[in-house]
């Protein structure tokens, strides 16, 4: 379908006739049918939790985790090779697309019936791993971004419900070096919770660019003003340091942010994100669902063990041990019947908050448009660019883009 992923298809698949691998499957030993490898780019906590849980649910199956800091290129290049693949990756959403076109991926349908899942499984979790029909990802934990607030300086009682309210605050309270709310507003990933709150889009679900629309448009004009009251710099690096050390009051951030902010110190608050006033819809991040996708060689070689792993990992207490070393919300929806679920504020917040966010496109178009959106971004927040101009250019530029893959 795309050039560049019918390039990597060839290489790969040269790869593998050099390999001598077209006859493998056929040739497995019994040992390697019950051997299942699994790569990730985990922190140690979660990939110890996960084989602890797997190692106890199916005794008789020998799983490997494998760390690769570079999954997606790796796996890119080796896919579909059955000597260097995995059988398995942890990873998350929204590159299925792009290994979906070059044919590696198995359906997870192929192994587990649609109707089991649909009982088991916080249905948006499974919404987020259909690509073109088919669902290619087991989910087991979603993450999004959260409201934050500093109790030192901003009470409970002063969060704001609203945008408006929140520009007040930010008003009154930036000045003398402090900062009443900051954020990466140069970044995809935090502009589009803005953006989907006036009813816009960065990348619709047919592979179409939302940049030049007039609720994109509206949303990136309303924006601006609050990026007036932020500091010039915006990267993970300045906006999370000015927070952790009481400089900022409030932040939108992930998860990730919690156990650092924390060990600084802070007396943490998480909130429902504010609500637009011009749109009555609260700011809606993307979401990202975390789960293992399964590639073809192994579904159809290693269908016994497989399917074993893919049951395991939808037993409620491997959600719960996750959820419990990685902050982020199971997707099973039993595992909110667990107090160690319900009682931790920070994964029943992102519970809330889901409801009202929007999976991460998995589309292969998706690469282009987080480096053109950056670059807008920069243009109107930064440059100080008209954003309906900018808007404009950078739809343009992510249409050719896009027509040049196809």
């Amino acid at each position: 379908m795309k050039k560049i992923l019918s390039l990597l298809l060839t290489i790969t698949l040269f790869t593998s006739l050099l390999c001598g691998c077209g006859t493998r499957g056929s040739s497995l030993t019994e040992e390697e049918k019950n051997t299942i490898v699994i790569w990730h780019d985990k922190e140690d906590a979660v990939s110890e939790a996960l084989l602890t849980e797997l190692n106890r649910l199916i005794p008789d199956v020998v799983v490997q985790l494998e760390y690769k800091s570079n999954l997606t290129e790796a796996l890119k290049m080796v896919g579909n090779d059955p000597n260097a693949a995995p059988d398995m990756y942890f990873f998350a959403h929204d590159k299925i697309g792009v290994y979906a076109e070059m044919g590696i991926l198995a359906p997870i349908t192929d192994l587990i019936e649609r109707d089991v899942l649909d009982a088991s499984y916080v249905s948006m979790t499974l919404d987020a791993a259909v690509y073109k029909g088919e669902l290619y990802q087991l989910p087991i934990y979603f993450e999004t971004l959260l409201f934050m607030y500093n109790r030192r300086y901003m009470p409970d009682d002063q969060v704001p419900g609203t945008t408006e309210e929140l520009y007040a605050y930010m008003e009154k309270k930036t000045q003398g070096g402090h900062y009443g709310f900051v954020e990466q507003h140069s970044t995809a990933y935090y502009s589009a919770g803005w953006i989907h709150g006036f009813g816009g889009y960065i990348l619709n679900d047919n592979g179409e660019p939302g940049l030049n629309l007039p609720e994109t448009i509206s949303a990136l004009e309303y924006h601006k003003k609050f990026v007036e009251w932020m500091p010039g710099e915006s990267e993970y690096a300045t906006v999370n340091t000015l927070f952790q050390e009481g400089k900022a009051h409030a932040t939108i951030g992930g998860p990730w942010l919690v156990s650092a902010s924390r060990a600084a110190g802070m007396d943490l608050g998480i909130a429902p994100m504010p609500v637009i006033d011009e749109t009555g819809l609260p700011i809606s991040p993307y979401m990202g669902v975390q789960g293992v996708q399964v590639l073809r060689f192994a579904a159809e070689n290693k269908t016994e063990a497989v399917t074993k792993v893919l049951n395991a990992l939808m037993q409620p207490e491997v959600g719960i041990a996750l959820a419990k070393v990685s902050g982020c919300a199971p997707a099973v929806e039993a595992c909110y019947e667990s107090e160690e679920v319900t009682s931790d504020d920070i994964v029943m917040a992102m519970r809330e908050t889901a409801a009202h966010t929007i999976p991460m496109p998995n589309r292969p178009e998706m690469d282009i448009m987080w480096t053109v959106v950056a670059d807008m971004l920069v243009d109107i927040n930064m440059s100080g660019q008209d954003v309906s101009e900018s808007c404009q250019a950078a739809q343009s530029k992510a249409e050719d883009l896009i027509r040049k893959m196809q």
